[in-house]
């Protein structure tokens, strides 16, 4: 763990890797669940970071961070939102072939997979989603498409995420679902957000 200062009240704080960062972050939130963490006005995870910012004395909580003992993230934990899907997308086939079994075989295996929002970015409502074994981490595609459809479900790398709204995009298209990822009526605006598990529940018929 590093310790930086980001301006006059925030840190980023940087893990080794991805599954650090989100045991970091998920420490972070069942400690302000219960009182035990200092106000902070936001807290933003990323691949390998977490912000904090809003803090009063950011100099004394990173002095206090090299006494945590942060515990691995446990399975299950957390609120769940199950997401209906059609796994109809265009990359079904070369993604299949990347993992060495049949077309059918794809959507069986993502369904069962219960997935964790990382972090957030790209665009309002887009979450990195974790959970894929390792051998089944898919390249970005070599030629981005100019146009993906707001709820295709996509792969790049280690990473499950569904598009909001329509826009360019280089990720493997294995599905579609018709879940609003993003209402700014809604509260929350997003409805996947770091920490949340997700399901991907396949559409029958």
């Amino acid at each position: 763990m590093r310790v930086l200062p980001a301006g006059d009240r925030a840190l980023l704080v940087e893990l080794g890797n991805g599954e650090e960062a989100e045991a970091f972050h998920a420490e972070l939130l069942r400690r302000r669940a219960r009182g035990a963490l200092p106000a902070v006005r936001e807290i933003v995870p990323a691949a390998r970071t977490v912000l904090l910012d809003g803090l009063d004395d950011p100099a004394r909580f990173a002095k206090g961070l090299a006494d945590w003992e942060i515990p691995a993230l446990v399975s299950g934990a957390g609120s769940t939102v199950e997401l209906p899907v059609r796994y109809d997308g265009p990359d079904l086939a070369a993604v299949a072939e990347l993992w060495g079994v049949p077309a059918g075989e794809v959507g069986r295996i993502h369904a069962r997979t219960l997935f964790r929002v990382a972090f957030c970015g790209f665009a309002p409502g887009f979450g990195y989603l974790t959970g894929l074994a390792e051998r089944y981490a898919a390249p970005r595609r070599s030629t981005p498409r100019t146009v993906v459809p707001a709820g295709a479900v996509a792969l790049a790398g280690p990473y499950t995420g569904v598009y909001p709204r329509s826009s360019p995009g280089g990720w493997q298209l294995i599905g579609s679902t018709d879940a609003v990822l993003w209402d700014h009526a809604r509260v929350p605006a997003a409805l996947l957000t770091p920490g949340t598990r997700v399901r991907f529940v396949p559409e029958e018929g």
